[in-house]
């Protein structure tokens, strides 16, 4: 079992360096690997207490860490093996209280964007536990990754404008309003479509970028948002045929993912006179 703590613990050696007695932390150790193997040993232990007092259970216990170590342990253990799904990370980072408050944000603003009336991506995104029928666009962690990416580099400026509480519901307002005006110049024709790749998961990355960047540049009120920023994004209709999902990789050559949404978020910042970040 894989044990964590975040309290540092002392060890007192009795009868060689690596025998001894190992404090115990004041508050319940997390189970980072071994949940099953616990449950499985607690059942067992009410049905052959003579038997299951001679097991001994090998524990390895992770002090002192912080809790992104703990969080990020269980997700890179439980996925080699077994193939988790990584959306489970996000979810963790919501409900979990020990999380880093910008990843909580992060997974905030995705909780809003699947669950929110008004969302353009409003149950396309796929996650754990999901019950809609309809197409999804992006993976969960997929989009969590790119918000996250804008939020940690604002996140100085968002904790001194309120934190959470005030920021969430502003952050979550400008995506949903740059997503609605990207939508209106990728015209319906091809937002949504299979034979395009607007909505598909590569452009919907390279999208978020292209908000950070234009949020960066306008710091304008609400109200009219939408409008200013269709009016700012319109020479995308242009680009339509460029985003058929027939020759969409010859078109956008790239070595890798990465790359090529590295390369569509510079085409669109460009095409809408928007100036690229420097992390970009």
């Amino acid at each position: 079992m894989l044990l964590f703590t975040p309290e540092r613990l002392t060890f007192r050696a009795s009868g060689g360096e690596d025998v001894g007695h190992l404090s115990e932390p004041n508050s319940k150790f997390f189970i980072i690997d071994g949940q099953h193997r616990l449950a499985a040993l607690h059942f067992y232990l009410k049905s052959h207490p003579d038997e299951a007092a001679t097991i001994s259970v090998p524990c390895t216990i992770f002090d002192g860490r912080t809790e992104d170590f703990a969080t990020e342990m269980f997700v890179i253990i439980n996925s080699t093996p077994t193939r988790i799904n990584k959306s489970h990370l996000v979810d963790l980072y919501e409900r979990v209280s020990w999380a880093a408050p910008d990843r909580k944000f992060a997974s905030r603003l995705v909780e809003r964007l699947y669950t929110e009336g008004d969302s353009p991506l409003r149950y396309r995104i796929n996650r754990l536990g999901g019950r809609s029928q309809r197409d999804k666009w992006v993976l969960q962690a997929e989009l969590f990754n790119e918000i996250h990416r804008w939020v940690r580099a604002n996140w100085r400026k968002i904790q001194i404008a309120g934190g959470s509480a005030k920021e969430v519901p502003r952050y979550y307002g400008m995506i949903r309003d740059f997503l609605k005006a990207a939508r209106a110049a990728f015209t319906d024709a091809a937002w949504g479509k299979d034979n395009y790749m607007v909505t598909k998961p590569v452009t919907i990355k390279a999208l978020v970028r292209v908000l950070a960047d234009l949020a960066r540049e306008d710091t304008g009120p609400e109200e009219g948002r939408v409008a200013r920023w269709e009016e700012r994004l319109a020479p995308w209709s242009e680009l339509v045929r460029q985003f058929r999902a027939e020759g969409f990789y010859e078109r956008f050559p790239a070595k890798g993912e990465v790359e090529r949404v590295a390369r569509i978020h510079r085409d669109l910042a460009k095409a809408a006179n928007i100036e690229v970040g420097k992390s970009a």
